[in-house]
């Protein structure tokens, strides 16, 4: 699973412990399981530890944070439920604690809460009894009841959040979003496949989808008139002056099936009574007409009219006030079943988050035998009050958030915090450029930069502050390289970048793959230059750190876009960069040729696109303005090659990142770049299935992630998702996980790009490194024990 660092979370709580170690371990020999010594038997040192970070949005919130940076700010404030160790496995009984042995040594993990999984018939059941000790950082005790309020939330049908549990077949939450006891009996595939014997569905559709939708292009065909664009377009310049009028525009060139209907001889009101009885409820046509998508409209919110239609008449139905699914069995346990085995849901159950409900919540809302959530549960309006702490986050975790001010993070330590209270009382997140993060550590503006840009250049200037070693680690600055969860890609919204706006076309396919082909082929010179030993190239789109990465001995292993519009291979092994980069360009003229662009012979050049098509394109990369980012050079290169052919890659390099950010939420985005934190398991539900696109975009469910910016929407995709993620055997997955990589190839929406190493560093002069945890993985930040570390020469 994806996350956005761009980090897509599929447990959003799982992906906060990974990254800030709310867990406990130590080594071998620890004998009490319960929390380590009391605030009083630990120093205190009252000197801010200073950390170096990128760029906040300003999202703290446990249930709505999706950068990876907002994330970090969160988790320092939260807990999971679910303990994780060094290789990424997890600890079930935490309450107690595991020996478990990393890298030759042993360590001691414990949590604080210890999680069963029975796995019966047709459920499979999660048991989770937390610690009877947790208290939040206001000094209010924990209990189960925090969890319950959390479960409830991200399972509201009002949540907007990342979080993707709805998604996991919970017994009884159909019956809870509907409010009906017959919910979970509807077979709404199965009702949408016989709409023709269902009168009340069809008047739906047609005023729901076909009215409503040709309404808003009618005027969307109006606005066209005084699109520069498509006023300087000769063919769009040419059916403006054959239909002046709006109405037979959207008739004629758009929309109008009955080609001996003459639409300028009709008022408005009659052509578009005309299109609505052309139509009729015929969603698929529409949604081909539209899209070019038959299943385009069949999205969360026809499924939704669908429950309520189905529901109206339904006997013996009753009132569902809860989600029979989740069940309280004592103030510190609660179970909760699934219909059917989701691979992946131990991280999405088991990694809830133990959010405080007196705060995030309403107390005197809550009262579960009266099924009373803490909140305005299944209401509008039932996110308000949970988003106006969005900014102001609290929970049982090391540190407390004190505020955000002039671009800083400030925290102090937790008295309540279950492991005791940290050492180090106060804590700094400094905004800071990447630019600038070795600089402000070797010069003692900063203690630790969270992230560094693992290049040469970056490499470098660390180097040289060394002046013992001239190396990465030394007398001033000491470097720690882990092979990152995640990976970095440029990706093509197949929203916007296609033919006649039909996304899944071979010819809207032939377009990206002429632009991936050319992007792809820089990518191993740029790499190397940019990294060197610290990222390799990958070839498919996914962390090579994970088990279902394909490996280069596999069956079907290719290099990324290597193949012509033919299928031919467009490389030799004794081919040198520069004949590479020809043989990509003449590559990427076949596939535009294929997409419908015109080609002057005579000039060499693409003089014309075909509908919906354009001969320039933009692509955002977050280099902070100053073009460092390691697809920069990628992107700059590619633009060069495309120029020679008439195309323009006109590249956008904001200084504030959130501009793409902010465009990847609405899905306004053409081609960016940007970098993937994954979890443990490679479940793609959140980032690849159909209905989680972002929400402002057609086709989006209620409940989605937003995180599918490509928005790829490929049922034979969306099928083997969802087969792989129901299966416990991991080499069918992997099969499966192959396919479902080669099919976002196919789509051309996503050039994989370089697999790099999380590089951190720390003040050698501050940091006392000896209570830095040791053995840190990919999966064991160095934040892990942040309870324990110390700064040298610190009161």
């Amino acid at each position: 699973m994806k996350s956005r660092k761009l980090l897509k979370v599929v447990a959003f709580g799982l992906a906060m412990i990974i990254c800030l170690g709310v867990l406990a371990a130590c080594k071998k020999g620890t004998e009490n399981p319960s929390p380590t010594p009391a605030p009083t038997e630990r120093p205190v040192q009252t000197r801010p530890l200073v950390v170096a970070y990128q760029e906040f949005s300003q999202k703290f919130s446990p249930f709505f944070a999706t950068t990876g940076y907002d994330q970090d700010v969160a988790g320092m404030t939260q807990l999971s439920m679910l303990t994780i160790d060094r290789a990424g496995a997890i600890v079930y009984n935490a309450i107690e604690g595991e020996t478990r042995n990393y890298n030759g040594t042993d360590y001691f993990y414990n949590g604080i809460a210890d999680i069963t999984v029975e796995k019966k018939e047709s459920t499979t059941v999660y048991t989770i009894k937390m610690r009877e000790d947790i208290k939040f950082a206001d000094g209010e005790p924990a209990t189960i009841d925090d969890l319950i309020f959390y479960y409830y939330v991200v399972l509201d049908p009002a949540y907007t959040g990342p979080s993707t549990l709805s998604s996991h077949n919970i017994v009884g939450y159909e019956n809870y979003r509907y409010n009906n006891s017959k919910a979970e009996e509807i077979d709404y595939v199965q009702i949408l496949e016989d709409i023709d014997n269902n009168e009340k569905l069809q008047n739906w559709v047609k005023e729901n989808i076909i009215k409503a939708t040709l309404d808003e292009e009618l005027l969307w065909a109006e606005s066209l008139y005084t699109n520069e664009k498509y006023l300087q377009n000769e063919t769009y310049a040419a059916l403006f002056e054959q239909y002046p009028e709006r109405k037979d525009l959207l008739y004629n060139v758009f929309y109008g099936t009955d080609e001996d209907y003459d639409s300028t001889a009709h008022t408005e009101e009659e052509v578009m009574a005309k299109l609505y009885e052309e139509y009729g409820y015929d969603y698929k046509a529409l949604g081909t007409a539209y899209a070019g998508d038959p299943e385009y409209f069949a999205d969360q919110k026809m499924i939704d009219a669908i429950y309520e239609i189905a529901l109206e008449d339904a006997e013996g139905a009753t009132e569902v006030p809860n989600i029979a699914g989740i069940k309280k069995i004592n103030d510190y346990t609660v179970e909760v079943t699934q219909k059917g085995y989701f691979a992946n849901s131990i991280y999405n159950i088991g990694g809830g988050n133990l959010t405080p409900l007196h705060y995030y919540g309403d107390e005197s809302m809550y009262d579960y035998e009266n099924n009373k959530f803490g909140f305005k549960n299944r209401e509008p309006d039932a996110m308000d009050l949970i988003e106006t702490k969005t900014t102001v986050p609290m929970g049982a975790g090391p540190y407390k958030f004190v505020k955000f001010e002039n671009k800083v993070v400030y925290f102090e330590a937790n008295e309540h915090y279950w492991k005791g209270r940290p050492i180090i009382q106060n804590i700094q997140f400094k905004e800071t450029a990447s630019v600038d993060m070795v600089a402000a550590v070797a010069k003692g503006e900063a203690d630790v930069a969270n992230e560094v840009t693992g290049s040469k250049e970056r490499f470098k200037e660390i180097a040289s502050y060394n002046t013992d070693t001239n190396a990465e680690t030394g007398n001033t600055i000491t470097s720690s390289l882990v092979w990152n969860l995640g990976y970095g890609y440029i990706g093509i919204n197949s929203g916007k970048v296609n033919v006649g706006g039909d996304r899944a076309s071979e010819a809207s396919k032939n377009l990206r793959k002429g632009l991936a082909t050319i992007l792809a082929v820089y990518r191993d010179v740029v790499i190397d230059s940019y990294y060197g030993t610290a990222a390799s190239v990958i070839e498919y789109p996914i962390s090579s750190t994970s088990w279902a990465a394909p490996q280069v001995s596999d069956e079907g292993y290719r290099i990324a876009y290597s193949v012509d519009v033919d299928g031919n291979d467009i490389y030799t092994a004794d081919m040198t960069a520069e004949q590479k980069y020809e043989a990509a360009l003449q590559a990427a003229i076949g596939f535009f040729k294929a997409a419908g662009y015109t080609w002057d012979e005579a000039q060499g050049k693409f003089t014309a696109a075909p509908e919906g098509a354009k001969l320039e394109y933009e692509i955002i990369i977050p280099g902070q303005g100053q073009g460092d980012h390691p697809n920069f050079q990628v992107a700059s290169n590619a633009a060069e090659a495309l120029k020679k052919i008439g195309f323009t890659l006109t590249i956008n390099d904001p200084a504030d990142s959130n501009v793409l950010w902010n465009k990847l939420d609405f899905g306004e985005q053409e081609l960016w770049t940007a970098a993937w934190g994954s979890t443990i398991d490679p479940d793609m539900y959140q980032v690849y299935y159909s209905t989680n696109v972002p929400k402002a975009v057609p086709g989006a469910a209620s409940n989605s992630s937003g995180s599918n910016h490509y928005q790829i929407m490929d049922p034979q995709l969306d099928k083997y998702i969802i087969d792989a993620r129901t299966s416990a055997d991991q080499t069918y997955r992997k099969q499966l996980y192959k396919q479902c990589l080669d099919i976002i190839m196919d789509w051309a929406v996503e050039i994989p790009s370089y697999q790099r190493k999380n590089v951190i560093i720390f003040r050698t002069e501050s940091i006392d490194l000896d209570t830095l945890t040791p053995d840190i993985t990919t999966y064991w930040g160095w934040m892990s024990e942040i309870e324990n570390l110390q700064l040298k020469n610190a009161d």
